[in-house]
């Protein structure tokens, strides 16, 4: 019985040693889906992120509402995809400037 809880002990040791580097995973600076997305802040201060939000929910039939801003490094922008509301036009409304 010694013997079991021994090499119980030696396995949790071994796993706690480990680390999960969890933060080494590269993170795409855009990503987003039918419900909406995050933009990273880098990208946001190289392009128009209100454009690539709503190029994106345009997509779906949907209409871009930003949620929240962390305005730093390393930061992102979050927006949901909404369905056009009751009155609206069919298709939002798609810029191409």
């Amino acid at each position: 019985m010694q013997i079991i809880a021994a090499a119980g002990l030696l396995a949790l040791g071994m796993m706690a040693s480990q680390s999960a580097h969890a933060d080494l995973l590269p993170v795409p600076p855009f990503k987003g889906n039918d419900t909406g997305g995050i933009i990273a802040y880098s990208m946001a201060t190289q392009v128009d992120a209100r454009q690539v939000a709503v190029d994106h929910c345009a997509r779906y039939g949907k209409v871009a509402k930003f949620l929240a801003v962390q305005a730093y490094e390393g930061g992102y922008i979050s927006f949901s995809c909404r369905w056009v509301p009751y009155g609206a036009a069919d298709q939002p409304i798609r810029t191409l400037y």
